[in-house]
């Protein structure tokens, strides 16, 4: 499944083995974890970057960022959504930490305006 800035197998690769498969197959549901993160980013930065994919205008450089900070985000909603696949809820909470550092990460480049008038080229 691909969403506007990034695709489910991103998500779930970052959510770990032990992801629910029921949340993972879902569509709908990853589907809404994506568009969270989406507006997550949209409104961290002031820049509409879903419509800027959908239009095509954004470059590889700046669609891995987008990528991994939607991913990131969606999938600390996978593993809060359901912590029983994981062999203890310490290795969930350790997963959820990691991703939650790359996302505090890519969120503070996206969130400088200097740095996205820099990424779109204005």
């Amino acid at each position: 499944m691909a969403f506007q800035l990034c695709s489910s197998l991103a998500i779930i690769d970052k959510a770990g083995a032990g992801a629910s498969g029921a949340i993972t197959s879902s569509y709908a549901i990853m589907k809404r974890f994506s568009e969270q993160a989406e507006g997550v980013i949209n409104a961290v930065s002031r820049f509409n970057w879903t419509d800027a994919a959908s239009r095509g205008i954004i470059s590889d450089e700046v669609k891995g960022i987008l990528a991994d900070a939607a991913s990131n985000i969606a999938a600390i909603s996978v593993v809060t959504a359901d912590m029983t696949g994981y062999n203890t809820r310490i290795e969930a909470e350790d997963i959820i930490n990691v991703l939650r550092d790359a996302k505090l990460m890519n969120l503070g480049l996206l969130k400088d305006q200097k740095r996205v008038k820099f990424i779109n080229g204005t």
